[in-house]
């Protein structure tokens, strides 16, 4: 994997970019659609290409690995050929899903064993075995297995936690050299910044990540609770530590604002399920501002659900329509939602890297920003 950076913004720290994987050129910065189990819900591979543009996508080496399981990846040729997807791929090491299942797992030194949301059965992540696991899934940019503390958490466990992390690091990097690529293409290993929101340990953490000079650096443990101005502090700290010549990924975020105020402090990379997820339920994020598609003021209002046209659904269907389609819980309204608001995403971090190059980012944000928060 390779980056180049290719402007800055006179005004903030927000950079443009360009990553190139042997699957695909990824301009930065971007965003990635969550496909946890080899599936964005909802959206079609053949839509994240047309409508959505998605350059590069996220799958999750808990879910992965638990169905359909590696065996039947490697059978298949790994993720790209069992889905039928033909951009990058990046995985997560499955450290905040072992995370979220607090009551049902046991951490050490060895790893994490956990117990299956599925079926119950007990299995235990190493970071050795989850670098075996993303060799199996064969994704292009592959993460670190770190313990990610909750917020609010003791000081005490939140460096305990982060020191842990680091030695799995270490381990994560060992696994990793010593294993070979198993489907003819190269991956690519990312270390994960921990430290909460104690800036001294974030400060700790991300000097001794950058020391060890991957491929790129993501920013972990954050937006999982906190308050956004503790995000942003952290973020920005981190930030100015990372290498400028790696790409840096904020794993987890988050808002359309969010995201334009991370780019405002040098982040390059992001994912979140919020645009499916709230699609789903039936908000959309749009140009003129936030709407609920339910609600009865959309009944009988025929203008595209879109009028900046982002991507193909916003003119195929009205905003009458849609609602119609949520109304009468027909599965199409949910589809057309994701398609959009990951459209808008994309449109959004687009937009956010032409500005970038034309040096007037910070004026763009502080203008579309308002508009895109309002809620309809």
């Amino acid at each position: 994997m390779r980056f180049e950076l290719e402007a800055t913004d006179p005004g903030s720290k927000a950079r443009a970019g360009r990553i190139a994987t042997d699957h695909g050129v990824i301009d930065t910065p971007i965003f990635m659609p969550v496909g946890t189990v080899g599936s964005v819900k909802a959206v079609h591979q053949y839509e994240l290409v047309d409508d959505v543009d998605a350059k590069i996508i996220l799958g999750n080496t808990y879910h992965l690995y638990l169905r359909p399981g590696t065996d039947v990846l490697r059978k298949a040729g790994g993720l790209h050929r069992f889905m039928g997807w033909e951009r990058p791929i990046l995985t997560d090491s499955g450290g905040y899903q072992v995370f979220s299942l607090a009551e049902n797992r046991k951490i050490t030194e060895e790893g994490a064993r956990f117990k299956s949301h599925i079926d119950g059965s007990y299995h235990m992540f190493t970071p050795e075995g989850v670098m075996d696991i993303q060799r199996s899934i064969g994704a292009d940019v592959v993460m670190a297995f770190d313990e990610c503390p909750p917020w609010p958490c003791d000081e005490r466990y939140v460096e305990e936690s982060m020191h842990l992390t680091h030695r799995w690091l270490e381990r994560c990097i060992s696994r990793f050299d010593e294993t070979p690529s198993l489907y003819g293409y190269e991956q690519s290993l990312f270390g994960i910044v921990q430290g909460g929101t104690v800036s001294r340990l974030r400060k700790e953490s991300a000097e001794f990540v950058a020391s060890k000079n991957l491929s790129g650096n993501a920013i972990g443990g954050l937006s999982v609770g906190e308050p956004a101005e503790l995000m942003y502090e952290m973020t920005d700290l981190v930030t100015d530590i990372l290498p400028a010549d790696r790409p840096r990924y904020l794993m987890g975020v988050g808002t359309p604002e969010n995201i334009l105020n991370s780019i405002a402090l040098g982040v390059d990379m992001f994912d979140c399920v919020m645009p499916t997820r709230n699609g789903r339920n039936g908000m959309l994020f749009t140009t003129e501002g936030i709407i609920n598609i339910k609600n009865r003021r959309w009944a009988d209002d025929f203008s595209p659900i879109d009028p900046a046209g982002i991507s193909r659904v916003d003119f195929q269907y009205s905003k009458a329509y849609l609602r119609h389609l949520f109304v009468a819980d027909e599965f199409l309204g949910r589809q057309i939602a994701s398609v959009h608001n990951l459209a808008f995403y994309l449109w959004l971090v687009r937009e956010a890297r032409r500005h970038i190059v034309q040096g007037d980012f910070v004026e763009w944000k502080n203008e579309i920003l308002p508009v895109i928060s309002r809620r309809l």
